[in-house]
């Protein structure tokens, strides 16, 4: 993408017309995560296709919409629907939304996705936090001209799954008595179909705990501007053997949806 300074300056003086506070906290509701953004008070919804240059989703179960509001006096910007690199779009184009959060002033990124579990003592409905990831797809949004006022040339991917954050949630889910709640690897694989079984194979021999087909390359942007990065997995399918069609993959998200978005806002409070 030519020129990315300034087509996400011109996303966000758009924005700014619509919204005028910064956001502190970003977050990205994947398939079936929307019912969060009911929990934002003050909200002003603008709708992807209305923003300079930002990328429109196609997906079922991914609405489409930047939420602006308050959850618990804070300031947050979240999306109502990815978009995805099996879309059709470039990586740049699929974490443009990170750069325009950036410029808005987030310090903190929350990501959710459905993924199917790798690890066989993972069950339909478990919620996985992300420990680390392996980015299957051979590529990177990071690839071409870097841009010094987001980052540096060769930002370190050590650690950029924020401890911190991840501790807070395990506290939360005890509070909670949430039984279901791991720690692991996610694998990003670029689809849009399901993994082989041989593929599942490789991936369990590599130590992946999970599989999907979204979140790392806005995780590698947010690392890139020195962003603090929570991410979330809702174990909707088990992979290798099994037929899973996207409808069954929202059903289970349904199964978890409101102890997520339950861990999500204690996590907000928090904050």
């Amino acid at each position: 993408m030519d020129d990315l300074n300034e087509k996400v300056f011109e996303a966000v003086s758009y924005i700014r017309t619509k919204v005028e506070i910064n956001a502190d906290i970003g977050i990205i509701l994947g398939s079936g995560l929307g019912n969060l953004a009911y929990s934002i008070s003050d909200a002003v919804e603008i709708p992807y296709e209305e923003i300079p240059y930002f990328p429109h989703s196609t997906v079922q179960g991914h609405e489409g919409k930047l939420i602006f509001g308050k959850v618990y006096g804070k300031n947050v910007v979240a999306m109502k629907g990815r978009v995805h690199y099996y879309e059709g779009y470039s990586m740049q184009e699929i974490t443009f939304p990170i750069r325009v959060f950036t410029m808005l002033g987030i310090s903190t990124l929350i990501v959710t996705n459905a993924a199917g579990a790798i690890n066989k003592k993972y069950k339909i409905g478990d919620i996985m936090l992300i420990k680390d990831h392996m980015n299957m797809s051979g590529n990177s949004p990071l690839i071409g001209k870097n841009h010094d006022v987001f980052g540096t040339r060769f930002p370190s991917m050590q650690g950029i799954y924020t401890q911190t954050l991840r501790d807070a949630v395990k506290e939360i889910a005890k509070q909670i008595k949430f039984p279901n709640l791991q720690e692991g690897v996610y694998a990003f694989m670029p689809g849009p179909q399901y993994e082989t079984n041989a593929e599942v194979n490789m991936l369990s021999i590599l130590g992946a705990d999970a599989v999907g087909m979204s979140t790392v390359p806005e995780v590698i942007v947010a690392a890139h501007s020195g962003i603090n990065v929570l991410g979330i997995s809702c174990i909707t399918n088990t992979t290798g053997g099994e037929e899973v069609s996207h409808e069954d993959v929202l059903e289970a998200v349904n199964q978890v949806s409101e102890t997520l978005v339950t861990i999500i806002l204690q996590l907000v409070h928090q904050l």
